[in-house]
């Protein structure tokens, strides 16, 4: 497991869907941003920090009043506060 996905562990949910997000830390793991295709994944510095329920909703195994752009839209905003987090704690760097 890469140091960016484990560093998800235990951490708040940067995702937050309003009437969805369980905030419960005990639950996130890093999602991945879509976008790479069937089977794939985009890079772990395109992830987020997401909560179990988030995580399911941006995947689609549960419904949601947002629109799929919505839900990308703030998929998005919390990648890149997972990113700022990283660059913080020093495991990224922004040249």
């Amino acid at each position: 497991m890469s140091r960016l996905r484990e560093s998800a562990r235990g951490q708040e949910c940067l995702v937050r869907l309003p009437g969805v997000c369980n905030r419960n830390p005990e639950t996130v793991v890093l999602a991945h941003l879509g976008g790479g295709g069937m089977g794939y994944k985009t890079a772990d510095y395109e992830g987020s920090f997401c909560c179990s329920s988030c995580h399911d909703a941006l995947d689609g195994r549960v419904n949601t009043d947002n629109t799929h752009d919505e839900l990308e839209l703030m998929h998005r905003q919390g990648a890149t506060r997972t990113r700022d987090y990283w660059v913080k704690e020093g495991l990224i760097k922004i040249a």
